[in-house]
């Protein structure tokens, strides 16, 4: 890597657990020790969970629309979230922050599942809102945790957007969007060359509890093959351990255009590990093997965006009349 101009030193900043009761400042602090942390080891990005300002509230069934409002941010940067935002600035260090977001816009109070990408200046250079949300909408009292994003958050508005930023271009997304391959295709598609995506996973999916073995395996083959299928850095990064009596995996990881991982957190705690990302690697990749303009074939993909679920093979020719068409 010797020699490249387009070198990042990134920060991947796991979280251990998020007590219910710890406050936004109390958390704020975590968060700027670990920044602190990266400064020292000259990083110049810094990348944080989903929701990283509070636990995990979704594994709680809530009415009063009053408590609920309490885990929402209104603003950002807010009277709470400003320190960090400060003291960022004062380093010199860019961040991506995941947190919840209660807004206004046309006319309703809306709710996202929400990620910024703040530069070195401590100006807001980009915003995603989760897309892919997990989890169910109504109350199922017979889990051993609830994941109610469905009910706390609407689908992101926002799609996934690549920003010009750190010397190249720059892509969020969250959690369960790392499953999706369409979530890096996307950004592939706008050249995106590093993918920043916290998040807060469970050990244990109580519908599919014999997936519960391959929680890690899993989440590493998604952002591994997302990395490699699409010529970008991936930087995953995980609440983890035992916040509330739910073990969430972690699995902290910095993953190369050529799907290697190349630094891997080892605890379950508030853990950083770096990597200086070469961004000119995306380029072996990106020019030959995956050189989209030379080997995609868009017009065999009608049912990629022509259809959210499974039909048969009648009603895909109606959606992809290639598909219909004799040999």
């Amino acid at each position: 890597m010797s020699g490249s101009t387009r070198i990042v030193a990134v920060g991947a900043a796991q979280l251990g657990p998020i007590a219910k009761d710890e406050t936004r400042a109390q958390v704020v602090e975590r968060l700027i020790a670990l920044l602190r942390r990266a400064h020292a080891r000259g990083c110049k990005l810094v990348v944080f969970p989903e929701l990283a300002l509070t636990t995990f509230y979704p594994r709680w069934y809530i009415e009063d629309e009053a408590e609920l409002d309490r885990w929402y941010e209104t603003e950002m940067p807010g009277p709470e979230t400003a320190p960090l935002f400060d003291e960022a600035k004062r380093l010199g260090i860019g961040f991506y922050l995941g947190y919840a977001e209660l807004t206004h816009e046309d006319g309703a109070r809306r709710r996202f599942n929400t990620a910024i990408l703040v530069d070195g200046d401590g100006r807001i250079v980009s915003k995603y809102r989760k897309v892919h949300l997990p989890g169910h909408a109504e109350h199922e009292p017979w889990r051993a945790f609830q994941h109610l994003e469905k009910r706390y958050f609407e689908p992101g508005n926002l799609g996934f957007r690549v920003a010009d930023a750190f010397g190249g271009r720059i892509g969020m997304a969250i959690c369960n969007d790392r499953r999706w391959p369409e979530t890096y295709r996307v950004m592939g598609l706008q050249g995106v060359e590093m993918v920043l995506l916290g998040y807060n996973t469970p050990i244990h999916n109580p519908p599919a509890p014999e997936h519960d073995a391959l929680s890690w395996h899993h989440n590493t083959l998604v952002m591994q093959s997302g990395a490699y299928q699409n010529g970008t850095w991936v930087v995953g990064v995980a609440k983890a351990g035992v916040e509330e009596g739910v073990h969430q995996m972690g699995g902290t990881q910095i993953i190369a255009p050529s799907g290697e991982t190349v630094a891997l957190a080892v605890t379950e705690g508030d853990e950083l590990i770096t990597a200086d990302c070469d961004l000119d690697l995306c380029r072996s990749y990106k020019e030959t093997v995956f050189a989209f303009h030379k080997h995609r074939q868009p017009h065999a993909y009608g049912l990629i965006t022509g259809t959210a679920g499974v039909v048969s093979p009648e009603d895909a020719v109606k959606i992809d009349p290639a598909l219909g068409r004799k040999a």
